[in-house]
């Protein structure tokens, strides 16, 4: 007769295998190491914040064997940066975007040489967007009872198959540990191995949320209660060259609609820069779509 706890234990042992083969040591500032998550054969996703020299870097991996890195790119923002191997020698995360709260999860890292290190608890939230104080807008992120361990920052956090949800970092809230989610993580790191950084949009306006009349909701031919009010306008900037006046409501960007700053800086992605938008905006309680090619933002 099997025991139900020692198979669940084995579970919790084989998920931990199966996301340690993909899991690194990143060594790349003076403090502890930290770890890191395979992307490609010699691509590694880690936190931006564990990554504090340029020159230098080195990553051991699952097998044992140290290498040295570059960096490839980074983006602050997000407090993702990606490293490059001087050969291919890993073994590519298996993931998953399916998180449920509630559901069984285990953080790893690879904090130092002896080898990987876990901590187990559920999602407790899944929210966005927000904010980080590194300046950026995450799309997503995932809230677990995990233990965020010293040189956890980088590292994935797993479900009980050992397939890789999320990256961990300490590195975007203060006192508080967070996972980006793999979907939105990979997306920036597509766009690291590709720019060596990620473009981020802006339009060249200062605005208002306010109320949309009942009226001009009836006439935009959908339920949104806000917009944002155009309260200034940057000279020749995007928005003022593309047709936009102080006054106008703005409504939806790229047909995303938008009813606070948040709303608006998630739908200047890194896909709109220098791109021709269209930019729905209430004018005299009319419905009036302005063309306007998205700046990026410095």
């Amino acid at each position: 007769m099997s025991n139900p706890l020692t198979d669940f234990s084995k579970n919790l042992t084989a998920a931990v295998e199966k996301g340690g083969a993909y899991t690194v040591l990143v060594d790349a500032r003076k403090r502890y190491p930290a770890s890191g998550i395979a992307y490609a054969e010699d691509l590694i996703l880690t936190a931006d914040h564990v990554v504090t020299r340029e020159d230098d870097i080195k990553v051991t991996l699952p097998d044992g064997r140290t290498l040295e890195a570059t960096l490839a790119g980074r983006d602050p923002g997000s407090d993702l940066a990606l490293l490059r191997l001087s050969e291919k020698a890993l073994t590519p995360a298996q993931t998953s975007d399916s998180v449920k709260i509630g559901q069984l999860v285990l953080a790893l890292g690879r904090p130092n040489e002896r080898g990987m290190q876990a901590s187990w608890g559920i999602v407790t939230a899944i929210s966005g967007p927000a904010r980080t104080h590194r300046g950026g807008l995450l799309d997503e992120y995932i809230q677990s009872e995990t233990t965020p361990y010293p040189g956890f920052s980088g590292g994935p956090l797993v479900n009980t198959e050992g397939e890789a949800l999320g990256l961990n970092t300490s590195g975007l809230t203060r006192g508080s540990s967070l996972t980006i989610p793999i979907r939105v993580a990979w997306r920036i790191a597509e766009a690291l191995a590709k720019h060596g950084s990620v473009k981020r949009g802006y339009l060249g306006v200062r605005t208002q949320p306010v109320e949309i009349p009942e009226a001009a909701r009836k006439a935009l031919k959908r339920e949104q209660k806000a917009g944002l009010l155009v309260l200034w306008l940057e000279e020749n900037g995007p928005a003022q060259s593309g047709g936009l006046f102080v006054g106008d409501t703005i409504t939806a960007v790229g047909g995303h609609p938008v009813g606070d700053p948040e709303d608006l800086f998630a739908a200047l992605s890194s896909e709109t820069v220098g791109k021709p938008t269209p930019v729905e905006v209430l004018r005299g309680g009319k419905p009036e779509i302005v063309t306007v090619t998205v700046g990026e933002r410095k």
